[in-house]
C-alpha cells in the first residue's frame, strides 16, 4: 500500500483503516490510541460521523478490533477514545476480543467546554478505553500532584510534601480521571479541526504505555495530535484516515517541507 506521506519515523495513509491493518505484520505495534467515530450521526466539515445504530456500529468495529490486536505486540496496549454513545456497547466487544482479564481502565477525560443544558446535568466528559494485549505489558508508571486539604502543609512524617503558586500538594499515582482542557477557539494549538484533540491528553497515553523508539499508531487520525506529539516524543509513527483533508492537516502539523510525499 502506498503511503501519502513517509519517512524513516513516520508515515500517513489515506485509506479505509480497516485496509491498512489487513496490510501491516502480526506484532508490529507497541502502542494503538485512536480518537474513534462517535457515531454521533452529525455531519462535521471534514467528516460524517454516522455508522447506523449502536449494533450497526458495533458490526464495523468488529474486524478493525481484531486486527487492532492481531497487529500490538505482546506488550501492547490499546487506548479507544470515545464518549457515552458507544463506550457500553464497545466495553463488551473489547471483552470478548481482547478478553476481559486484559482490561485495565476505563480512563474519564473531563472537560468544562461545550455546550450546556438545563434538561439533564451537562455532559463533560469522553470516555478511554484502555486494554493490553496480555497480563505483561508495557506500562511507565506516571505522578500527578494531589492538592491537600486547605492546601496547607500536613506535616506528615515520611512524606514529601512542594509547594507551588496554588498551595501544598504531595506526588501520588495518577487516577483514571483526567481533568484536562480541551482545546479552545484561542488556544495556540488550534488548527480547525472540528474534533481537535488536545496535546496533553495524548502525551499522557504515549508517556504512559510506550518508550523511545517505539512504534505508535493512530488509525483514526483526524487533525493529526498523535503524530506530532509521538514525533516530539521520539517515537515513530503511523497515521490513517481516510478523509484527504485529515491527512493534510495532520501533514501540515507532522512535517512542514512536504518534499517527501510519494
Amino acid at each position: 500500500m502506498n503511503p501519502y506521506y513517509k519517512t524513516d519515523k513516520c508515515e500517513l495513509y489515506q485509506c479505509d483503516n480497516l485496509d491498512l491493518m489487513n496490510s501491516l505484520p502480526e506484532n508490529y505495534i507497541d502502542l494503538i490510541y485512536c480518537d474513534i467515530l462517535y457515531n454521533t450521526g452529525k455531519k462535521f466539515k471534514d467528516y460524517s460521523d454516522d455508522l447506523g445504530t449502536p449494533q450497526e456500529a458495533i458490526l464495523w468495529y468488529e474486524p478493525r478490533l481484531i486486527e487492532m490486536k492481531r497487529i500490538l505486540k505482546e506488550e501492547g496496549s490499546i487506548y479507544l477514545h470515545m464518549d457515552f454513545r458507544l463506550v457500553h456497547y464497545m466495553k463488551v466487544e473489547m471483552d470478548k476480543i481482547f478478553g476481559i482479564k486484559n482490561f485495565q481502565n476505563n480512563i474519564v477525560w473531563c472537560y468544562k467546554s461545550g455546550g450546556a443544558t438545563k434538561k439533564r446535568f451537562n455532559r463533560k466528559h469522553d470516555d478511554i478505553l484502555f486494554y493490553s494485549k496480555n497480563k505483561n505489558f508495557k506500562y511507565n508508571f506516571q505522578l500527578e500532584k494531589s492538592y491537600n486539604r486547605d492546601f496547607k502543609p500536613y506535616h506528615f512524617k515520611n512524606v514529601e510534601e512542594f509547594q507551588d503558586k496554588i498551595g501544598w500538594y504531595t506526588m501520588v499515582g495518577m487516577k483514571d480521571y483526567w481533568e484536562i482542557n480541551m482545546v479552545g477557539r484561542t488556544s495556540h494549538e488550534r488548527n480547525g479541526y472540528d474534533t481537535q484533540k488536545p496535546k496533553e491528553l495524548v502525551e499522557r497515553i504515549i508517556k504512559s504505555s510506550s518508550n523511545k523508539g517505539d512504534i505508535v499508531a493512530d488509525f483514526f487520525m483526524g487533525s493529526g495530535t498523535t503524530g506530532e506529539v509521538s514525533l516530539e516524543l521520539n517515537r515513530k509513527f503511523i497515521g490513517c484516515d481516510i478523509e484527504l483533508s485529515a491527512c493534510r492537516v495532520a501533514l501540515n502539523r507532522i512535517e512542514k517541507d512536504k518534499t517527501d510525499i510519494l
